[in-house]
């Protein structure tokens, strides 16, 4: 089963990646599914979105994408989701301010950063490069 982790992480690092990269892209471009022209919070989010989203999924400056990623989706999910309720029980439960995709995200962005790139990536690449080249 092992053998198998390695790769299944790089799927579902390159998934979630072009995911969150999408939302950027649409707030930004209007690209897929409109949002285009958005200003202040949206246009700064649309960018972390967008960049952090693509590093994701690729493997490139990996734990810092992830960081800056992590940080979004929990700014977004107080901001937008438990600060906009009413009730004290649809603060306490996402499935009850819409905000569980925010919260997903935020927590597979955390895991992101303490697992790291993985074997599957352009910084283990760059890593390997480095590795190999003799001290000058």
């Amino acid at each position: 089963m092992n053998r198998f982790a390695d790769p299944v992480y790089c799927v579902v690092r390159l998934i979630v990646g072009l995911a969150y990269a999408c939302h950027g892209g649409q707030k930004l471009f209007g690209y897929p599914g409109g949002g285009h022209g958005m200003s202040g919070l949206a246009f700064i989010a649309g960018i972390i979105e967008l960049v952090c989203g693509f590093l994701i999924a690729f493997g490139l400056f990996t734990r810092i994408a992830a960081f800056l990623a992590s940080g979004e989706m929990a700014v977004a999910y107080f901001m937008f989701y438990v600060g906009t309720v009413p009730t004290l029980e649809a603060k306490f439960f996402p499935i009850m301010n819409g905000g569980e995709l925010a919260l997903v995200n935020c927590w597979i962005f955390f895991f992101i950063i303490f697992n790291g790139p993985g074997r599957w990536s352009i910084d283990a690449l760059w890593r390997k490069d480095r590795s190999n080249t003799p001290p000058t």
